[in-house]
């Protein structure tokens, strides 16, 4: 490992090389101890070396879509979707698995099933991307997955962290976890999950987005499959339709799609009611088109159910651009699983940073950034 770490180091220039490996070395081998690591002020300015695109527009809510310098070949990567939909990436309930146990090797205690963990397996042969805010339904309740990551091929069982997004349900619906494929939670959701990693948060941020939907369109929680699921909720036919106005309907994310692909997009920044308030970017536009359906359609959430602010003036390119321009904070926490992937927690003014990157290949770079508005 040390070795691939001096190899790598010397395309630097020189003065920046002692700098750059001793954080890198400290890294790996904190990780190797999965112990988060705390760098305060003084962390070097990150320039993200994104541009900013002029916004596309639906109702009280502006994506700027974000392109990238250097695109990365993210081909070798599988979705949850992917996954699911192939059946070689299954996720139980922390007391219903079996578990992998060699030859030799003492059976684990079976545990109960908990609200904050489920358990993955992935069987494909291709390293598996997970992102916070992507919704699993079934089990006993309906879980959000609260941190990014990667899971190597052909590896479980995995410990997921999840929060439940379906308050008073905890009797088995099915022994299947399914993701749910249109819909990822809105950013008001995914906030607490990531930042505060408060399951109380959780549920008030969703029984409000529900009750603010259920206002929206006009139903009654029977009409909405049941007000305290999520994934019900957005699933019902009066939110769908609602959603297909701001530019939800296959025909809308077709063109959409094929607007950002023609552009190079990797990534976008959102705003809603006339303020800038997140920014998804991945390493590459096929990864951005991938999880684009589920991404937009948590955005038109948030701005369907998001009060409505007093504003000056409309968000602009610049401010959109302001938002991305660096990723640097006055803290940091770092989680590495070494040779596999690094997440970064970086608290700025009034933001917060989540960088997953990836150490799978000889390259590394950065596969998914999360920037919120505090």
């Amino acid at each position: 490992m040390l070795a691939s770490l001096l190899r790598n180091n010397t395309s630097l220039p020189r003065k920046f090389q002692n700098i750059n490996l001793s954080r890198r070395l400290a890294s790996a081998l904190l990780g190797c101890l999965l112990i988060p690591v705390s760098v305060l002020a003084g962390t070097p300015q990150r320039m993200s070396g994104y541009k900013v695109l002029p916004s596309i527009k639906r109702g009280n809510l502006e994506v700027f879509p974000v392109v990238g310098a250097r695109p990365h070949d993210t081909s070798q990567l599988i979705t949850l979707d992917e996954g699911v939909r192939s059946g070689e990436v299954t996720v139980a309930e922390a007391g219903d698995e079996r578990g992998l146990v060699r030859p030799g090797q003492v059976i684990p205690p079976r545990r109960h099933a908990e609200v904050n963990r489920l358990v993955l397996y992935n069987n494909s042969s291709h390293p598996l991307l997970l992102l916070a805010g992507e919704i699993v339904t079934g089990g006993k309740q309906d879980r959000v997955i609260g941190a990014d990551r990667i899971v190597p091929p052909k590896s479980g069982p995995i410990d997921l962290s999840v929060f439940c997004v379906e308050p008073g349900r905890w009797v088995g619906s099915t022994d299947k976890f399914g993701s749910m494929q249109a819909q990822m939670a809105q950013p008001s959701v995914r906030t607490p999950a990531m930042a505060a990693k408060d399951q109380g948060a959780v549920w008030d941020n969703v029984g409000a987005a529900n009750r603010r939907m259920a206002e929206k369109v006009g139903a009654d929680a029977g009409g909405m499959g049941g007000a305290t699921s999520y994934a019900k909720v957005f699933a019902s036919a009066p939110v769908r339709e609602k959603l297909a106005t701001y530019g939800g309907s296959e025909q809308d994310q077709s063109s959409l799609i094929a607007e950002l692909r023609a552009q190079g997009a990797v990534g976008v920044v959102v705003a809603v009611n006339g303020r800038v308030i997140w920014a998804d970017i991945f390493a590459s536009t096929d990864l951005l088109s991938k999880y684009w359906p589920k991404l937009y359609k948590s955005y038109v959430a948030e701005a369907m159910t998001s009060p409505h602010y007093m504003q000056a003036q409309n968000v602009t390119e610049h401010d959109a651009q302001d938002f991305i321009n660096s990723f640097d904070g006055v803290h940091e926490v770092v989680e590495t699983e070494p040779g596999v992937y690094r997440r970064a927690d970086i608290t700025g003014d009034g933001y917060r940073v989540f960088q997953l990157t990836s150490l799978l290949w000889r390259a590394e770079f950065d596969v998914h950034i999360t920037k919120m508005r505090n």
